[in-house]
């Protein structure tokens, strides 16, 4: 599970068939900590819920393409949901 921003949409002027009624989402990826983690991808909307300014979880690969319907589409990216909220205990270090 990888975590991102939506920081905005992506309109296509061809569609791909089996990628239509699915949005295209510029996401910024984040790091543990919440802040911006390399540099912005577009992924599809798997949920079909998301929009700019929200946390979402995504997948990417193989595992993208096996998230929307139908199967294998070809996608690099894929957001599986939105994320309501993030809460991790502080490290420590030793073994874990």
């Amino acid at each position: 599970m990888l975590l991102g921003k939506v920081i905005g949409t992506v309109v296509a002027t061809q569609v791909y068939e089996g990628l239509q009624g699915v949005s295209l989402l510029w996401v910024q990826p984040l790091a543990k900590d919440g802040s911006p983690k390399g540099a912005p991808i577009v992924c599809a909307d798997g949920t079909r819920m998301a929009g700019p300014g929200e946390r979402v979880y995504y997948e990417g690969g193989r595992e993208a393409a096996l998230a929307l319907e139908p199967w294998f589409v070809p996608v690099d990216h894929a957001i599986i949901g939105i994320v309501d909220g993030v809460e991790a205990p502080k490290w420590k270090g030793g073994d874990a």
